[in-house]
């Protein structure tokens, strides 16, 4: 894997906690307990990463990014998996793990976003 700042950038997003998935032999980053991303392999062993995208927007990049594919073991309308050891760009990389972590935030009520600011 080619993105060793990915836990680190994730670790330090506010309210972000990391757990291990021994079902899914994944890492996970949740907010609140909703996952905003995981880390883990796919059935060919390569490693990959997991964010929620918007729809529209998911579709846009599997159509302009051959490591950009529907996303493994979940969603496909709103997951989508980056292989880590693709070319993907680190700034686009950080701006899908950001927009993942928002669309997560913004699921919550605007009073429990508040409390979590908070913290």
């Amino acid at each position: 894997m080619k993105y060793l700042w990915i836990d680190e950038y994730l670790i330090n997003k506010k309210n972000i906690v990391k757990d291990f998935q021994m079902d899914w032999q994944a890492t996970r980053y949740l907010l609140e307990g909703k996952m905003v991303a995981m880390v883990g392999q796919d059935k060919e062993k390569r490693d990959i990463m997991s964010l929620k995208l918007d729809p529209t927007y998911g579709q846009f990049l599997r159509s302009e990014y051959k490591d950009i594919r529907p996303g493994y073991f979940l969603n496909k309308e709103h997951w989508n998996s980056i292989d880590l050891n693709g070319l993907i760009e680190d700034d686009l990389l950080k701006e899908l793990i950001d927009q993942s972590y928002q669309l997560i935030l913004k699921s919550f009520s605007k009073a429990k976003q508040k409390e979590m600011e908070k913290r």
